[in-house]
């Protein structure tokens, strides 16, 4: 576990690390640099290297059994980002490593759990393998109209909770919001960072409170992820989903 400082969660927990890219949200990709940071730093999660075509050092798919279980030590209740430095539906991981983690997150109902994916499809075709309990929320990241379909495979999706991470958006999106519980959006952030119109975020918030769906503006990104503040038309938008409560 580790502390985020992520605005919509609280910890993250990495049952698995690296990933290769797949679509034009990956081309700037965070975790890919701070893995390539952590590998020369001696972390021993980040000493494989992926394929340099779709990866990089020290972000070669990697599972770790020993961190599965991890949850199940936590004091209190957390809400809990999903493997921010991976991918949980990445081809390269176990449908029975998947049910552990799933496992898991049945287990100890008192934290809330935020998967999100790229693979939309893989998702949709393991998902009656899995089990959805009330604590797990089901997210897919869509960057451009292009990949808006990951929707429609989230939709096949038992979740209590979808939703949907437009970051980095990278242009504008019309989204089908019909079952999304809520929209996330955000610009992106590095020294590569490529632009977001204003008009997409504002299309985006108008559609999410038209659809009574709840709307989280994460950030304008920049060089950093705070260099453009988090203000859209004068104020933040925090919005979020219930949380559920376990039953004692």
């Amino acid at each position: 576990m580790a502390e985020s400082a992520i605005e919509w969660t609280e910890v993250t927990w990495n049952p698995s690390t690296g990933c290769d890219r797949t679509s034009p949200g990956c081309d700037n990709c965070y975790a890919l640099t701070l893995a390539k940071r952590l590998q020369a730093m001696g972390q021993a999660k980040y000493q494989r290297d992926g394929d340099p075509r779709t990866s990089g050092p020290g972000f070669g798919l990697t599972l770790h059994p020993d961190v599965v279980d991890a949850p199940r030590h936590w004091s209190g209740s957390r809400t809990v980002f999903v493997n921010s430095m991976s991918d949980l539906f990445h081809e390269g991981v176990p449908l029975s490593f998947i049910r552990d983690v799933f496992d898991v997150m049945v287990e100890t109902p008192q934290h809330q759990y935020q998967v999100l994916t790229k693979r939309a499809k893989r998702l949709a075709q393991l998902a009656p393998e899995l089990p959805w309990p009330p604590n797990v929320w089901m997210g897919v990241s869509v960057e451009t109209q292009r990949y808006a379909f990951r929707l429609t495979h989230l939709r096949q999706v038992p979740a209590a909770i979808r939703f949907v991470s437009a970051e980095p958006l990278l242009g504008p999106l019309a989204l089908d919001l019909t079952d999304i519980d809520w929209l996330i959006v955000g610009g992106e952030s590095g020294p590569r960072a490529r632009p977001m119109d204003i008009d997409w975020v504002r299309a985006l918030r108008d559609a999410a409170r038209a659809a009574e769906v709840k709307f989280f503006f994460k950030q304008w990104g920049g060089r950093t992820p705070k260099a453009g503040g988090r203000e859209l038309d004068g104020r933040t938008w925090d919005a979020m989903p219930a949380v559920s409560t376990p039953v004692k």
